[in-house]
């Protein structure tokens, strides 16, 4: 499936009436022939969007250097000596305050020890900043990233908002289709049906 596909669609979805804020734009997969209670069929998936159209609250674990670049590129930077200090309630209240994470790798095993039964459930892990790596272009790359997880066979993945090009949307749309597809054992034959819809807008039949 290429984007050139999805556009009609897409402007279908543009072409619902205004509302008095912007709108975001959802993709609705509908499984079929997936037996979820199989763990190799669940779906979890971190699906990296060629169009940005968000700005996620990233924190970092960092220091030095690394700590400078990520404070730089716009995210906060957490002091991975409170983690020491912290209880379960102040990690709630840390988790929560975050959309995603990243950390200097070598921070990694403590957060894990610190915040790990917090962060595993919510699916907040950190992506780790190796040695020498640039902190802005991972962090750019965060910006970017949607998690998918399947729960039940029909789940919804937001890919973009009404105030962007029909293009960009339907790239980001075939991203996650693409994604979902090459995890499932049959590929297209395991998925029943698309919709996309806006948020207050009708669904509109993909495939």
């Amino acid at each position: 499936m290429e984007a050139e596909e999805v556009v009609d669609a897409v402007e279908k979805v543009l072409d619902s009436p205004e509302r008095k804020f912007v709108e975001g734009v959802d993709l609705c997969i509908n499984l079929m022939n997936v037996d979820l209670k199989q763990p190799k069929n669940r779906i979890n998936l971190d699906i990296y969007l060629p169009k940005t159209f968000r700005e996620p609250k990233i924190g970092v674990f960092a220091s030095g250097e690394v700590a400078l670049k990520a404070k730089e590129a716009g995210a906060d930077v957490l002091d991975p000596e409170e983690l020491k200090k912290m209880d379960k309630q102040k990690a709630r209240a840390l988790v929560n305050k975050y959309d995603l994470f990243a950390a200097d790798v070598t921070f990694m095993a403590l957060i894990g020890k610190s915040l790990g039964t917090v962060l595993g459930p919510r699916g907040k892990m950190p992506i780790p900043i190796p040695p020498g790596a640039d902190p802005v272009q991972i962090l750019s790359r965060l910006q970017r990233v949607v998690k998918v997880k399947s729960k039940t066979t029909t789940f919804w993945v937001n890919i973009g908002r009404k105030d962007m090009s029909a293009k960009d949307i339907a790239e980001n749309a075939v991203a996650v289709i693409k994604a979902v597809e090459s995890h499932l054992e049959r590929g297209l034959q395991n998925i029943g049906s698309i919709y996309m819809k806006a948020t207050m807008g009708p669904a509109v039949k993909v495939v």
